[in-house]
């Protein structure tokens, strides 16, 4: 089987994710799973697309990400991985994966502050004298 790579966005967080045959290997930026994301929601969240469609355990990974926090990051995974499997077998993976809703992109982003305000939406506090 080739390699089959994918994009996973989420917030600021770009994933580019490789997907080979092989033995449930997770390497993210150099590192492996459980080193990069300490905490075990964050290595769910990243797992889930095999849970889902049973192939835990059946293919290699290599991840790219950068920017965003680690939710961001692990969520564009998830989204990058999905996206890998769903190319490697349309009819077997799509539609549990799309039931979950894990090909959907998020597209909620942090909306930009406004000049003459403290925040994006926040105003500073009004004095009447």
């Amino acid at each position: 089987m080739k390699v089959v790579n994918a994009l996973g966005r989420r917030k600021s967080a770009v994933a580019r994710v490789y997907v080979v045959a092989g033995k449930g290997n997770i390497t993210i930026n150099g590192r492996s799973l459980e080193d990069y994301f300490c905490d075990d929601s964050l290595r769910y969240i990243v797992n889930q697309p095999f849970e889902v469609t049973g192939t835990a355990g059946q293919f290699d990974v290599k991840v790219n990400v950068d920017g965003g926090g680690i939710k961001g990051q692990a969520e564009a995974i998830r989204l990058g991985i999905s996206r890998a499997l769903s190319e490697i077998d349309r009819e077997a993976y799509r539609p549990a994966l799309k039931s979950n809703g894990f090909l959907t992109r998020d597209a909620r982003e942090v909306e930009r502050k406004k000049p003459g305000q403290p925040g994006a939406r926040r105003r500073f506090q009004f004095s009447k004298r």
